[in-house]
């Protein structure tokens, strides 16, 4: 079970996870703070990438680089429209297999491994609970 609380401080909001690690967030003019929309995008593009890399390096292609860029429209108020993850990566010098194995890894942990684009892709059910 995945759990994290989210409360307002008196400098603004954060989320926390039982670990101990914690993300400030706000509105869009806060500054030095994820809004809950790029805190999503986060999501996806940190689910795809921590799992891409050990991927790839298992198979004995350890990237020189790799980061991504995570982005979506806002098509209405809200309401995102598609979101676009864009891969930046250096391959290792003389591994001419390593794009091949990079790309197919990639698209097999969007589809089927990343639990965060599954759940975006998916009809999913949100329960919300109230206090009495």
């Amino acid at each position: 079970m995945a759990l994290v609380n989210v409360e307002r401080t008196e400098d603004g909001f954060v989320a926390r996870n039982g670990r101990g690690a914690e993300v400030a967030m706000g509105g869009g003019d806060d500054q030095g703070v994820f809004t809950p929309v790029e805190l999503l995008l986060a999501a996806l593009g940190g689910c795809n990438i921590v799992t891409v890399e050990p991927l790839t390096a298992q198979r004995g292609h350890r990237l020189a680089r790799l980061a991504m860029t995570v982005q979506a429209e806002k098509i209405e108020p809200t309401l995102l429209g598609q979101i676009t993850i864009t891969y930046d990566v250096e391959y290792p010098e003389g591994d001419e297999k390593a794009a091949e194995v990079f790309r197919a890894v990639a698209r097999r942990v969007e589809d089927r491994y990343c639990t965060v684009s599954r759940a975006l892709r998916e009809n999913m059910e949100i329960a919300l609970e109230l206090p009495e």
